[in-house]
């Protein structure tokens, strides 16, 4: 197999920070950061074929990504967890402030303590999360990855938001502008970026509320533990994962599996309860924010509130439909401070949002209303 030029450098070199295509392309530009020559070479090696994608720099430890940062630019990092000498999440926040604006999707092993890691680093600013790639499986990595960096590549814009400008943002905590009930439930579609945002959302709500909330987040199955445990540091409250039959009681924060939509039986003595549903939704996800959206519409119409945060694709707005006709209350997230546009910004052009935040707003919201 031959070797990249610029790549092999980089082996050589653990402090060498350029890369291939370096101030003669147009297209995204990628700076990978892995201390591992042969991730690096295959991660380069499945990007390079694509103009759209420039491989900059492919460096071998977070000093080497901060020095090149302080010169040249980058739109997206790819960032291993697992370095000698200072990790990537330890490293996270001073290349979220050196990279101004780019966007990092975190490269973890696929490992309890990978996906961990993962998960932590995404609740605090990191796009999104894939694994390392392995000789034997290149093809769907490379799939994985084409897709993950053209929806981070592009401008909001063109990451399934709509050309007209959105609804006015609502920024006072007033649940009556937003409610025509206080709602019974609520529920929260996310997909990439919506770690970080719930992160924000949860922030500002009070311990002691009472209304359960149930999250549809995009993530595989093996990460849903430790995302339910990052959920429960951030709400300070257990954030458990949905099982079937499973009650729903009050001041609960519940998490769907990563195999199964969450969906809501009516019980005989008027109580609720998990049912999980594992066939493919027509939006291709699993799980998908659809069935829980459409399953809330049934169970409590207009006193229920859906809320889609950020995320590519559509995967929210059938259920967000069906909710709005029951009389329930639609909240998504602005376009400024989504990482990916593409799931609230579906909402919002389809005239289905009562109103247009950014998550801490709705938490704040949320805050100002919540039953003691």
């Amino acid at each position: 197999m031959s070797t990249n030029p610029s790549i092999a450098l980089q082996a050589s070199s653990p402090g060498a920070r350029t890369g291939a295509g370096t101030g003669t392309g147009t297209g995204t530009r990628v700076l990978i950061v892995d201390d591992s020559a042969v991730a690096r070479a295959l991660i380069a090696r499945q990007i390079e074929p694509h103009a759209r994608f420039q491989v900059v720099g492919a460096v071998a430890h977070v000093e080497a990504a901060l020095a090149f940062l302080g010169d040249q630019a980058a739109d997206i990092i790819l960032l291993d967890v697992a370095m000698p000498g200072m990790d990537g999440i330890t490293a996270l926040p001073r290349l979220i402030a050196a990279a101004k604006g780019a966007r990092i999707i975190i490269v973890s092993a696929s490992t309890p303590a990978g996906g961990a890691a993962a998960v932590q680093a995404m609740a605090h600013g990191a796009a999104d999360t894939l694994d390392k790639p392995r000789p034997q499986g290149l093809a769907g990595f490379g799939d994985a990855l084409l897709q993950k960096l053209d929806a981070l590549a592009c401008p909001p814009v063109e990451r399934g938001a709509p050309a007209s400008p959105a609804p006015a943002m609502s920024v006072a905590p007033s649940p009556l502008r937003i409610g025509k009930a206080w709602p019974e439930i609520i529920g929260i579609g996310a997909s990439t970026g919506g770690i970080h945002a719930l992160a924000k959302l949860f922030a500002p709500i009070p311990t002691t509320m009472t209304v359960p909330i149930v999250v549809t987040q995009h993530l595989p199955a093996t990460f849903i533990p430790f995302f339910a445990a990052q959920l429960t540091a951030v709400a300070r409250r257990p954030s458990v994962m949905a099982e079937d039959r499973m009650r729903v009681r009050p001041g609960q924060i519940l998490v769907a599996p990563g195999d199964a939509h969450v969906t809501f039986a009516r019980l005989a003595d008027g109580s609720a309860a998990i049912r999980l549903k594992h066939e493919r939704a027509r939006s291709g996800c699993l799980p998908s924010v659809d069935p829980m959206f459409a399953s809330m519409a049934e169970l409590w119409g207009d006193r229920a509130w859906g809320i889609v945060l950020t995320g590519m694709g559509r995967d929210g707005l059938e259920g967000a439909r069906m909710l709005k006709a029951a009389g329930g209350t639609i909240v998504a997230q602005d376009r400024e401070s989504a990482v990916v546009w593409g799931m609230p910004g579906a909402v919002v052009t389809d005239g289905l949002a009562d109103a247009v935040m950014t998550p801490d707003a709705i938490g704040a919201v949320i805050a100002a209303g919540a039953p003691r």
